[in-house]
């Protein structure tokens, strides 16, 4: 095989689809090319050890696997514009890069609240230099942080900002409950007690309308009036999927990249896009195109894309089942972890306890029409068992859709 096949992010993702392409078979040139000067890393520890002060930067590097060590490697270049059609993309230091195949792995960023007020002292927790930043400020004493956004890495700072001993942190959120969205209202109320239990406040049912200070953030602005002293704010309100670089090719971009069953963006079978950014079809459930940010979506959607880009570019008829992952997450907060299997979000409506009881380790069902689509464990080790041991049922189930 000759060409390039050119891969856009240099994020896990980005690493995971050259080590697939190889797998699959490719054996033209592939350059990765990625915003970051730093090889691939792990970013979950970003919003715990490291920010704790618990895992050095080499801990969390990943080891590129042998069959892909001659990849070449563009870090500190960013994409900035693609001309599908003549196969080429623009680098932000004016240079164009031609391919034979394009897979699109630039994940999202932070999205910024949109309110007046100074920047200082304002912070979001994507990238390792985010996460050393915040931590300076962290463990200076007698810090008052606000975390604006009680999803996962808003609970995950907060978490970590009281075992650093910060004497005061808030969490902030619109909605009733923290990680009610992907959770619901059970282990929302469970969460929210024992966030409380360990010295964390909440100000929920209400946003954030602005920011005090001069030159830095002295205080959070609430819907209500309400200001809260705040010497560090921590944004964690969701994400903005970096796709701008393709506009202007006809790709439905509206919420990251829309791709087929076999992840190929807009019909395209020499474009794919694999991570955070792919919005793909799980043809395990109902077939609705959703973008997962999961840690083990990368790898998943790497696998499947590298298949179908490999197929396409050598001209042969591969036959793929559609794209079926079962979607896993976890997050650890204090001294207890949820850990989940499964598509949660979808079965909200019949909610169950399957072992367990809140107030200890418990093991919580999520259905859809009488069928388990997924499970959560929160709490001990024992929990987390539990909730895997329910793995190999939730891939035997037939498709929702069937």
């Amino acid at each position: 095989m000759s060409g390039r096949i050119l891969v856009a992010g240099a994020s896990m993702g980005g690493l995971r689809a050259a080590e697939q392409l190889r797998a699959a078979g490719w054996t033209g040139a592939i350059t990765v090319v990625g915003d970051e000067p730093h090889m691939p890393y792990n970013r979950p520890p970003l919003s715990k050890e490291v920010l704790a002060g618990k895992a050095p930067f080499e801990s969390l590097a990943f080891t590129p696997k042998a069959a892909a060590a001659d990849v070449e490697w563009r870090l500190g270049a960013k994409v900035v514009a693609a001309r599908l059609d003549e196969r080429t993309v623009e680098l932000d230091d004016g240079s164009s890069l031609p391919y034979e195949g394009l897979v699109v792995a630039t994940g999202m960023r932070p999205r910024r609240l949109p309110c007046p007020g100074p920047l200082a002292g304002r912070h979001t927790v994507r990238t390792l230099s985010d996460a050393q930043g915040l931590r300076d400020e962290l463990i200076r004493p007698g810090a008052r942080v606000v975390v604006v956004g009680a999803g996962f890495i808003g609970c995950e700072v907060a978490a970590t900002a009281v075992g650093l001993g910060v004497r005061e942190v808030t969490v902030v959120d619109p909605l009733p409950l923290p990680m009610v969205g992907p959770l619901g209202d059970m282990l929302g109320r469970v969460l929210l007690q024992r966030h409380e239990e360990r010295g964390v406040r909440f100000a929920l049912g209400t946003g954030v309308a602005g920011f005090e200070g001069e030159d830095r953030v002295t205080g959070v602005v609430l819907g209500d009036g309400t200001v809260l002293p705040a010497d560090v704010v921590v944004e964690s309100v969701g994400s903005v999927a970096n796709v701008e670089w393709l506009d202007g090719n006809g790709l439905d971009l509206s919420d990251g990249v829309l791709t087929d069953g076999q992840l190929r963006a807009g019909g395209r079978p020499d474009v794919v896009a694999v991570g955070d950014v792919a919005r793909f079809p799980n043809a395990r459930y109902d077939g609705v195109p959703r973008r997962v940010e999961h840690w083990s979506i990368p790898t998943e959607t790497a696998k499947h894309a590298a298949k179908a880009l490999v197929a396409h570019l050598a001209c042969k008829q591969v036959e793929l089942a559609p794209f079926a992952p079962l979607p896993t997450f976890w997050s650890d907060q204090h001294d207890f972890r949820l850990q989940s299997f499964g598509a949660p979000v979808l079965g909200k409506d019949d909610i169950r306890i399957l072992d367990g009881d809140p107030e200890g380790d418990v093991l919580v069902g999520y259905h859809t029409a009488g069928q388990l689509v997924g499970v959560v464990a929160l709490g001990g080790q024992s929990a987390a068992l539990s909730a895997a041991r329910y793995r190999s049922q939730l891939l035997k189930q037939p498709a929702l859709t069937a």
